[in-house]
């Protein structure tokens, strides 16, 4: 333990009888996917919801990670204004063998790991090595960007004892999909890396915990990411960084709409915004119009007229307080069983119990 980090554990729970042990699955790598029409009718749809909302006008954050917003993305993790990667990266390179047999000595039985939003599966190492050294285990990653599911598959298939089927599926839809796969007595160990909780409001963010609750079972463990509260100017620039990259990741967002949804929109004519909701405790990413301007979406059969300085709300990040997790893992089904903490930039990655 070094003086940037901290962990904090509650007594553990009451161990399950060991399973059996098995033979080693096949080492292999495989991808399961979703259908593409269906994803694009998807796609379509809430746009179209989104830009006719009544008031402020909105589009769903998970659209911004395509093939060129994840490249994107990949880029904004290793600026040095934006910490929050390399925290939840320190923690789990530096505790991964703690959480494991943490979350080993309650389970006692073989695992599967499914990863909500796996990215390039960079931080997902150091957990699957230390599952690895232990026993055969097979991975789930599950991305709706294909690139970025490819990334995973390359950064993780190199890792002994772990086979690698990835899920090009939403987090949910692939969830179910990994879970109906496991075997008699196998546990599920759920990974929710990074910030993306914090893309929910709070009382959204429980619901989703709690859709994520039904499909474990009892003693099922979760690793949850969560970016806590820091000063808003730290914040402001971490999601607007000099560079720009995260204007080009924002703005990308449209290009896409243009390239998939056959819009016009003429990217000049916006401009990427963050801004800190103090109330709130978010951080808020918008794209303003600089001008009264008029776009057809012929994919979503609307067209949609914007005045000079009204935004199109793109990505919420929420912030959290340490001891607010406990709470909110309680109210969705789980039980707080450690916490580790980065203390170079704020930021906790939780191990929860399914209750």
């Amino acid at each position: 333990m070094t003086d940037e980090t901290r962990s904090i554990n509650v007594p553990a729970p009451v161990p399950v009888e060991r399973e059996p042990e098995r033979a080693a699955p096949p080492m292999r790598t495989s991808r399961i996917q979703s259908p593409a029409g269906h994803e694009l009718a998807e796609f379509a749809a809430e746009v179209r919801a989104g830009l006719k909302r009544p008031g402020q006008k909105e589009l769903p954050s998970r659209y911004l990670y395509d093939e060129v917003g994840s490249a994107l993305f990949e880029v904004i993790t290793v600026l040095p204004e934006y910490g929050l990667t390399r925290a939840g990266e320190r923690l789990l390179e530096r505790h991964a063998e703690e959480m494991v047999d943490n979350m080993m000595s309650a389970m006692r039985s073989p695992v599967i790991v499914a990863e909500l939003g796996s990215g390039s599966g960079r931080n997902t190492r150091w957990i699957l090595q230390a599952l690895g050294r232990r026993q055969p285990t097979t991975y789930y990653p599950i991305e709706i960007s294909p690139t970025a599911l490819a990334r995973c598959e390359r950064e993780i298939g190199a890792i002994d004892s772990i086979s690698i089927v990835g899920l090009e599926k939403p987090y949910l839809v692939g969830l179910r999909s990994a879970a109906a796969r496991r075997r008699p007595g196998e546990h599920m160990l759920v990974l929710f890396l990074g910030s993306t909780i914090g893309n929910f409001d709070r009382p959204a963010g429980e619901v989703f915990l709690r859709r994520v609750r039904e499909v474990m079972v009892p003693g099922d463990a979760l690793i949850l990411g969560t970016d806590l509260e820091k000063p808003a100017s730290v914040l402001k620039l971490a999601y607007d960084d000099p560079i720009g990259a995260t204007a080009a990741f924002d703005l990308n967002l449209l290009a896409r709409i243009n390239r998939e949804l056959d819009a016009n929109f003429d990217l000049s004519l916006w401009k990427h915004e963050a801004r800190y909701d103090t109330a709130e405790r978010r951080v808020e990413m918008h794209l303003r119009s600089l001008a009264d301007q008029t776009v057809t979406i012929r994919r979503a059969d609307i067209v949609v007229s914007f005045r000079e300085g009204e935004t199109i709300w793109t990505e919420s990040s929420h912030k959290y307080a340490a001891d607010e997790v406990h709470g909110m893992a309680q109210r969705s089904g789980f039980r707080c069983e450690a916490q580790w903490i980065d203390g170079e930039w704020p930021f906790a990655n939780n191990l929860l119990f399914a209750v």
